[in-house]
């Protein structure tokens, strides 16, 4: 029966019941033509899987249902909301600092920096190299460089913005 079971006559006789299910499921055409294009797709991919070719029909119907109800919970748990209506729910960000300083400005700055910081910083953002290219070009640990990175631009975020960056408190644990 393999042999009979070609994909044109599969689909020639299985589209239309299918659809109607679909149908019934969605009460849209549109989504019921998915569903049933997806269905066909997945035999595509699987069907050969299938080792009584008797019960195709029922494979078909419940392929088309799961994946009905994987539509239905994606739906639910990502609901399509249109822009315009969920504005007043979307998060006010504010641009970065950086988009608001010029680059020569930042460059003063970085020269007031004391040179531990200014080195990695120049080589990171401003020639794009990894991280250890850094330290290799350095000859200090990965660590060291990153550690760098770090309260570097927190001194320079200081120098642009005049706001201190608050370390971690400690506790005693």
């Amino acid at each position: 029966m393999a042999e009979s079971l070609d994909f044109e006559s599969l689909v020639a006789g299985y589209y239309e019941p299918l659809y109607q299910f679909a149908f019934s499921l969605t009460r849209d055409e549109a989504d019921a033509c998915d569903l049933v294009q997806q269905t066909f797709c997945i035999w595509a991919n699987k069907g050969h899987q299938l080792r009584d070719l008797t019960k195709v029909k029922t494979w078909l119907f419940t392929t088309l249902h799961r994946e009905f109800l994987g539509a239905r919970r994606k739906r639910v748990r990502f609901p399509q909301v249109e822009l315009e209506n969920a504005s007043a729910e979307l998060p006010v960000v504010p641009p970065p600092t950086g988009s608001r300083v010029d680059a020569a400005r930042v460059l003063v700055l970085l020269a007031q920096l004391d040179e531990v910081y200014q080195a990695p910083i120049a080589l990171f953002y401003l020639q794009d190299y990894s991280y250890n290219e850094i330290a290799a070009i350095l000859e200090v640990p990965l660590g060291t460089v990153k550690s760098r990175l770090s309260r570097g631009l927190g001194h320079l975020y200081q120098l642009l913005t005049g706001e201190k960056i608050g370390t971690p408190k400690q506790t005693n644990l």
